[in-house]
């Protein structure tokens, strides 16, 4: 009897301290470091200086990766502070082309479709210092060399995680260095507004733009193609964000649905309503137009005819 109690005390042992270590180990409620981090790093940078753009020069991949993996190593995942990736910006920075800066809130896969990995505009993300961190996660341990593979704290645990305080200083980056014409595309069909008045645009972004380098704001707001229209031009949430940057000193324009982002979301809906495209000449034009090319290829070839009898009539 005392030792049929034995074994059930300890079975039950053995599986209290399986929970509690489960518990310990995963410490935080947000995901893990992202698998080969390491790796997804170094090759990240290699594509962006030999393939992406090959323009902003040579840089040391393997010391890119040192210095910002020492941003966070060794320390108290809730207290990276954005200046701990201060080295990392150095050996990532380059020039960010006059009127080629993207803004945005609530729509970070519309932006990157949109600005074509920097061809037709360079968002945060397709700068060589946003490109290697690009939709990762990560968080080391304190006193300890390695990665925390089992959870991360998020934004709602505390402040100062290894991610957001990467994407703080890289956002006052990207900012400081935007220049001539910059543009912001929101989302109209975003719950709680357009514009978030707390958020990286609003407390990093807008604070740190450069007067003197910036010639005009544009905001472009989109509604999603299957999404309400919650938000627009000179109301709610916009509004607030237009008189934010007029009071600043900007020169501000905003237009609502801009076509050139309605044409990339109408590649995935065509069928939609919002994507039916009027032609721009109506058929009662194209008529004339066709007739008028046949008449003058007619009398082309009365003319080549008439040439051709003339030069016959004179050898003969």
């Amino acid at each position: 009897m005392m030792v049929s109690l034995f074994y059930t005390l300890l079975f039950v042992c053995v599986l209290c301290m399986n929970s509690f270590s489960g518990v310990q180990g995963r410490k935080w409620k947000g995901e893990g470091t992202t698998q080969n981090l390491e790796s997804i790093v170094i090759g990240r940078c290699y594509d962006y200086i030999r393939t992406v753009n090959p323009a902003v020069g040579e840089k040391n991949c393997s010391q890119i990766w040192e210095a910002f993996k020492n941003a966070f190593i060794n320390k108290d995942p809730c207290s990276i502070l954005p200046q701990d990736y201060e080295l990392f910006i150095n050996l990532t920075f380059h020039e960010i082309p006059p009127n080629k800066s993207l803004f945005w809130e609530n729509n970070q896969l519309l932006v990157s479709s949109f600005a074509g990995r920097g061809l037709r505009y360079m968002s945060l993300s397709d700068t060589l210092f946003g490109f290697v961190g690009n939709l990762l996660n990560w968080c080391g341990q304190a006193d300890s060399p390695g990665l925390d593979y089992e959870s991360c704290p998020t934004a709602m645990e505390c402040e100062n995680n290894a991610v957001d305080s990467f994407w703080r200083m890289t956002s006052i980056i990207y900012a400081q260095h935007s220049s001539g014409v910059i543009q912001v595309l929101l989302n109209g069909s975003a719950e709680g507004g357009a514009y978030p008045q707390t958020g990286f645009f609003a407390d990093y972004e807008i604070p740190n733009l450069q007067k003197h380098k910036i010639s005009q704001v544009v905001i472009w707001v989109v509604d999603d193609i299957e999404g309400p229209d919650l938000d627009s031009c000179g109301t709610n949430s916009v509004k607030i964000l237009e008189n934010r940057l007029k009071t600043l000193g900007y020169d501000v324009t905003c237009t609502d649905n801009y076509k050139s982002v309605m044409f990339l979301l109408c590649l995935d809906n065509p069928d939609d309503a919002k994507c039916a495209l009027a032609s721009s000449a109506p058929a009662a034009q194209r008529g004339p137009i066709s007739s008028d090319r046949g008449g003058s290829w007619n009398k082309l070839m009365f003319v080549s005819f008439a040439v051709f009898l003339f030069r016959f009539a004179l050898l003969y």
